[in-house]
């Protein structure tokens, strides 16, 4: 029986060939995510920076950043929680660990809302990241301080029947698609 790295790193093989395919058919929109957040104004949010073949949330980002502060996520170091900088467009942006754009400089921010980017998810709120536990550890962080809501954003493409999951995995509490949004 394959140990559960092993299924998690078979999961994320297929994943990533689901969302390459749906990356190159163009179908990527933030409509409802844009539609989400603007029920939420003001609420301190963090997105993040598409990279590679990850579903883009700027243009939600953008939107948000006219109501409240938006933030985008920093690597600190393997085994340390996301830290957030603040984000607004036209900021200069700069390459960060992993080739995800950070803001150059600015002010640390503590979002409410977690845009959270992701290889694989289930009908359940599971989600299968890159497997570095950054944002499993961040999320725990948050929400041991406050009230901190987790929106998985991808492709359709991206979801799996299951996920294997671990006690450490943080649950998603909403996944917005291309194709709409889905409470868990």
């Amino acid at each position: 029986m394959a140990t559960l790295t092993e299924r998690k790193d078979a999961a994320r093989k297929a994943a990533f060939a689901r969302r390459k395919v749906a990356h190159d058919s163009g179908v990527g929109t933030a409509a409802y995510l844009s539609a989400f957040l603007a029920g939420h104004r003001g609420v301190p949010l963090a997105g993040y920076m598409a990279m590679r073949t990850e579903i883009d949330p700027t243009a939600a980002m953008e939107e948000a950043s006219a109501h409240g502060p938006v933030g985008v996520p920093m690597i600190l170091g393997a085994g340390q929680p996301l830290k957030f900088r603040l984000w607004e467009p036209g900021v200069e942006m700069i390459a960060g660990e992993f080739g995800a754009f950070i803001p150059a400089e600015g002010d640390w921010m503590t979002p409410e809302i977690v845009i959270v980017p992701l290889v694989a998810y289930d009908l359940t709120g599971g989600r299968l990241g890159y497997g570095g536990g950054f944002y499993d550890r961040t999320l725990e962080g948050l929400r041991a301080n406050q009230a901190t809501l987790a929106i998985g954003f991808a492709y359709t493409a991206q979801q799996a029947d299951s996920i294997p999951l671990e006690p450490t995995d943080q649950p998603l509490n909403l996944m917005i698609t291309e194709s709409g949004q889905t409470s868990f």
